[in-house]
């Protein structure tokens, strides 16, 4: 039986990156995809129109949490059995989709993260990165009782169950790792499997040194409220 699957590609502002990043995907693999354009505001939603990319443009800006939400309603709706998210700027490698897909699918995990970090990679990160997925590390470790080595990868394929529980709710902003706490505590099952990750390909990384910051402590508290209701 044929599996369906959908690639998630959320988009804010990246019209130095979308075309590349759809293109290659195209040229990778044959896989559906959605771009969710994330109400922006420069020439991202004309490039996605001009090339009849498979897209929807949210009327304002949701967030990287409701663009994903976005799109795990649209595979919820269409039947698919299997929801990767990718990035727009182009740090996600579409080669690595196929051995996602066919790791989740072997395993039957419902969860299946590309990590940078179970097997040495050509990745490197900034201090101030590698800090915080070595926090966020420990903190899953200790709130949820499971070892994920990359928890701040968005490169994650999940099967029609998650999908379902994203299609319903999903954090709004820096979901990656209150996600793992909730889903460790409903007894779902999740691993890791090395991919490469590139540069970004475009464009500039909205989160800055007060945002990281932000980022930790507000993610430190919703994990904390998930592990606890």
């Amino acid at each position: 039986m044929h599996n369906k699957v959908l690639i998630i590609i959320p988009a804010y502002n990246e019209e130095e990156a979308i075309y590349h990043t759809v293109t290659n995907l195209i040229d990778s693999c044959d896989y559906d995809y959605l771009v969710v354009n994330d109400g922006s505001k420069d020439l991202t939603a004309l490039i996605l129109k001009e090339n009849q990319f498979n897209h929807v443009t949210l009327p304002v800006n949701l967030g990287i949490g409701g663009a994903m939400q976005t799109g795990y309603k649209y595979a919820q709706r269409h039947g698919y059995d299997y929801a990767i998210q990718l990035d727009a700027d182009g740090q996600h490698n579409p080669r690595d989709l196929r051995n996602l897909v066919e790791e989740i699918v072997r395993s039957g995990y419902d969860m299946v993260i590309g990590s940078r970090f179970v097997e040495k990679t050509a990745y490197k990160g900034s201090l101030m990165r590698r800090l915080g997925i070595f926090y966020f590390y420990y903190m899953i470790r200790f709130l949820a009782g499971i070892k994920v080595m990359d928890p701040t990868s968005g490169y994650r394929v999940v099967n029609r169950r998650i999908i379902e529980e994203f299609a319903l709710y999903y954090p709004i902003d820096y979901p990656e790792v209150e996600v793992l706490v909730k889903l460790a505590h409903k007894g779902y099952k999740v691993k890791e499997m090395k991919v490469e990750m590139n540069a970004r390909q475009g464009g500039q990384s909205s989160i800055t040194p007060i945002k990281s910051l932000y980022y930790m402590m507000k993610v430190t508290f919703f994990s904390i409220i998930r592990s606890v209701f």
